[in-house]
C-alpha cells in the first residue's frame, strides 16, 4: 500500500512536465512525410544531422575502414613505417619516427589528416617533419614540404582510385544480373 501511494505521489509530481510544457503543435503547418518533417526542421534550425546528414536514397551506408579507399591506400602506402596512432573516427593517421638504415641521424615522421572520403585531390592533408639529431642528442626538428607530400598524395590517391574501381565493380557484380536487374541474396 506504501509502494501505491509513493507512486501516486511521484507520478503527480512529473505529470505537468509529461504535458510538454503546454506548447501545442498544429498538424496542419507539418507535412505528413516523415522526411519532409525532418528537412523542414533543419531547415527551420529546429534539429541537426550526424555524419553528413540526410542521404536520399541510401540505406545502410555504412563507413568502415576496410570499406574507405583513401584510408586502406593511405595505410597500404606507409606499411612500412611503425604507427603512433590510426584513428579512423578522428580521421588521422601518424606515423612515429622512422629512420633508414643510411643515416641513424635522420628521421621522419608522417601525418595524414582525412578531409573527405571521397577520392579527389584535396581530401588528405599531408604533413612530413624531418628530426635532424646533432652530437649530444641536439634534435631539430622542421616540417618538410614539397616532393615527399606530393609524392605521397599522388600514389596514395592512386592507389585509392585502383580500389574505388574495384569496389565499384564488385559490388556491380553482386547487385546485377545478366539483364540488369538486382538479385536477391
Amino acid at each position: 500500500m506504501i509502494k501505491k501511494i509513493q507512486f501516486l505521489v511521484l507520478f503527480s509530481i512529473f505529470l505537468p512536465f509529461l504535458n510538454s510544457c503546454g506548447t501545442g503543435v498544429d498538424a496542419k503547418k507539418f507535412p505528413p512525410d516523415p522526411k519532409e518533417r525532418v528537412q523542414k526542421n533543419i531547415e527551420e534550425g529546429r534539429g541537426f544531422t550526424l555524419m553528413g546528414g540526410v542521404k536520399k536514397g541510401s540505406s545502410g551506408d555504412f563507413d568502415f575502414a576496410s570499406s574507405n579507399e583513401l584510408w586502406r591506400a593511405s595505410l597500404d602506402t606507409i606499411d612500412f613505417m611503425p604507427l603512433a596512432s590510426a584513428n579512423y573516427s578522428g580521421g588521422v593517421i601518424i606515423t612515429d619516427w622512422y629512420t633508414s638504415g643510411s643515416n641513424t641521424n635522420e628521421s621522419i615522421k608522417i601525418s595524414i589528416r582525412f578531409l573527405t572520403n571521397e577520392v579527389r585531390s584535396d581530401a588528405l592533408d599531408i604533413k612530413v617533419f624531418h628530426k635532424n639529431c646533432g652530437q649530444n642528442d641536439n634534435c631539430q626538428i622542421s616540417e618538410k614540404k614539397g616532393s615527399l607530400v606530393a609524392e605521397l598524395n599522388k600514389k596514395i590517391l592512386s592507389r585509392a582510385a585502383v580500389y574505388a574501381k574495384e569496389t565499384k565493380e564488385k559490388t556491380k557484380r553482386k547487385y546485377t544480373g545478366q539483364q540488369g536487374k538486382r538479385l536477391k541474396n
